[in-house]
């Protein structure tokens, strides 16, 4: 598997064969000139996470990827008509990415503050029918799946969380090998400390992977 990271919670992965891009967001850089893709999967609604703007462009330049984003977001999109037709990943939905199964899981976003209406938002699990959580993007919540996770992009730092709950999440999930994702909000100074803690608080068993923006992670 090969992961390279756009920028907060933009990865582009590569697994059995199969791309995958996820969450092209406006806090994410060098994901609007890849060609190839055969999925490109949004986990929920706001900006950072869809940039509407750039999101023609990148799906006019892979017309033979799938299109899936939680049920809201798709409601959005093809209402607006921004970019090609969206269908919606509800929880507990399977679909096939060529050789790569997609596992919905989760439903809502994290609460922000109870003034906030609370959105849908939707974690991703690839793999197949042996192991079925070979890599996990949650989006914007802490779902500890039932299956077991091979890879997890973890949420680092947002509104929505505090370090205490990523060190549990990570914890819960437990994960062989872990990256950190949702970072943009922090300061360069404030990344290495939040990296530091996070991988200080893991558990023995989870091999800590932090990679810069546009770097790619090669995990066997």
């Amino acid at each position: 598997m090969r992961v390279t990271h756009f920028g907060h919670s933009c990865i582009l992965v590569e697994i059995d064969g199969t791309t995958v891009l996820f969450d092209p967001g406006v806090f994410s850089d060098g994901f609007a000139g890849i060609t190839g893709l055969d999925a490109i999967l949004i986990t929920h609604q706001h900006f950072d996470h869809v940039d509407v703007d750039r999101l023609p462009d990148l799906v006019a330049n892979n017309p033979d990827a799938v299109l899936y984003a939680d049920p809201e977001t798709t409601e959005q999109l093809n209402g607006d008509s921004v970019a090609g037709t969206w269908t919606a990943a509800h929880p507990g939905d399977e679909f096939s990415i060529k050789s790569v199964t997609a596992r919905i899981r989760g439903g809502k976003h994290a609460v922000i503050h109870p003034d906030f209406p609370q959105i849908d938002n939707v974690a991703y699990l690839l793999g197949d029918d042996t192991t079925p959580g070979k890599l996990m993007h949650p989006g914007d919540a802490l779902f500890v799946p039932e299956e077991d996770v091979d890879v997890l992009a973890i949420p680092t730092a947002a509104p929505w969380m505090k370090l205490s709950e990523g060190a549990d999440f990570l914890r819960a999930v437990e994960p062989r090998v872990a990256f950190p994702i949702h970072e943009a909000v922090l300061s360069d100074g404030g990344r290495g400390a939040y990296m530091s803690m996070l991988e200080g608080l893991k558990g023995s068993d989870t091999d800590w992977r932090a990679l810069d923006k546009e770097n790619a992670l090669e995990i066997s």
